[in-house]
């Protein structure tokens, strides 16, 4: 039996900072800024051409001295609010918030009546006295 050992190398960026802190910017905006095509991954992790090009426009932004909130702004602007891992709290993006909690009380409040409507249609009414009194009857005639 023959064992084939193969070795997939992804190509990996190596970009050349000014300084440690601007490092420190490139490495915390990569792993905050979603990669657009993959599925929850941060540009950081993806192999992804988008996620390449990202990187290295972040990269030129920075060693064109923007700072992070300008880089920040301008994928925000080109890619909108979904680019962003921790979307910002405003009316637009309110629905990304409080959507699952939303979702959440409308289905306990389904739930809820759902349970209680079975509930109610397995109560059993009382019988009357005339009811018990019939029964006893017929339970009468048949022991005859």
């Amino acid at each position: 039996m023959s064992y084939s050992f193969v070795t997939v190398a992804a190509p990996i960026e190596t970009f050349q900072f000014d300084s440690p802190e601007t490092e420190k910017v490139f490495h915390k905006l990569s792993e905050e800024i979603r990669c657009l095509v993959c599925q929850n991954q941060n540009i950081a992790e993806s192999n992804a051409d988008l996620a390449k090009d990202l990187r290295l426009e972040i990269y030129t932004m920075l060693s064109e001295g923007k700072t992070e909130d300008e880089i920040v702004d301008f994928m925000v602007d080109r890619y909108g609010d979904y680019v962003l891992y921790r979307p910002p709290f405003k009316p637009m993006t309110w629905l990304l918030w409080f959507g699952p909690a939303i979702i959440f009380a409308i289905g306990l409040i389904f739930v809820v009546r759902f349970m209680r409507s079975q509930n109610m249609s397995k109560q059993t009414e009382r019988l009357s006295e005339e009811e018990l009194e019939r029964i006893k009857n017929l339970h009468a005639e048949q022991d005859k």
